[in-house]
């Protein structure tokens, strides 16, 4: 018996979002299937984040007749519930709350969408298992009983992700993850996004350094001026000719590792 074909992750049709007055997402048609792994390049203020915010519903689409959003294959959600199918990583550091909040119970959160566990949370003994189980998975056991604000950057980021993983491993949103790292960071970064990769869980990976782009990602979207101007495999577009064209200055690049740099 023939597979029915499963709903999309994501579906965008005729999407424009606008900040205040001005329009920042222009006709935005954009499908992704679960399982995916993508990374969107684009230049500073070119609309990226914008467009992670359209996704986990933080910002609203311009109401018009062709335009549609479905996440899951749903059009309406509540928004504690989304955040518990959709793991979000961005570049801001941990709040004042999560400072003082220990690896373990930080992981914890991800499961109330909340800053840190609040004495009304109710944590059950699946509910740590599963923490547990990510911490392993993410080589973040040794950070269980360190607090949050007694971290590196790099050691926040990792457990910022077992947080957007613990609830539901199905798609991980990261946007700009090897922000405010430093180089063993993100080399250490990299590597726990291929092992996630390798193991099944889709990636979005919302980027303006090619190097951040693992072997694993083999879509690329580019974006400019609030558009997405191309959509496709890696090997045609992370090329010098279309780099140098979205950015708007001359690139070289080499490779190493399935990595490929740019300067």
């Amino acid at each position: 018996m023939a597979q029915l074909p499963t709903e999309p992750f994501l579906r965008l049709s005729h999407v424009n979002v606008a900040r205040g007055e001005t329009i920042v997402l222009h006709d935005i048609n954009l499908t992704v299937n679960a399982g995916e792994h993508i990374a969107i390049l684009g230049p500073n203020g070119c609309g990226k984040s914008t467009l992670i915010k359209t996704i986990t519903c933080e910002c609203y689409p311009l109401a018009q007749p062709e335009t549609e959003v479905r996440i899951f294959g749903r059009s309406r959600w509540d928004l504690t519930e989304l955040k518990k199918r959709l793991g979000v990583v961005s570049p801001e550091p941990p709040g004042r709350h999560t400072l003082t909040t220990t690896g373990r119970d930080a992981v914890l959160t991800g499961f109330f969408s909340s800053s840190t566990l609040w004495p009304n949370l109710t944590v059950t003994d699946e509910m740590c298992a599963r923490t547990d189980e990510i911490l392993a998975l993410i080589d973040a056991e040794p950070l269980r009983d360190t607090l949050i604000g007694h971290m590196s950057a790099g050691q926040q980021r990792r457990i910022m992700i077992g947080r957007a993983l613990v609830a539901s491993s199905q798609m991980l949103l990261l946007d700009e993850p090897s922000n405010a790292l430093d180089l063993a960071a993100q080399a250490e970064l990299r590597n726990l996004l291929r092992r996630l990769a390798q193991q099944g869980t889709g990636i979005l990976l919302i980027t303006h350094h090619v190097s951040d782009i693992i072997p694993e990602i083999d879509r690329i979207l580019m974006m400019r001026d609030g558009r997405i101007v191309a959509d496709g495999p890696r090997s045609q577009l992370l090329t010098e000719q279309r780099l140098g064209d979205l950015f708007h200055t001359e690139v070289r690049l080499t490779e190493r590792d399935g990595f490929q740099h740019a300067w």
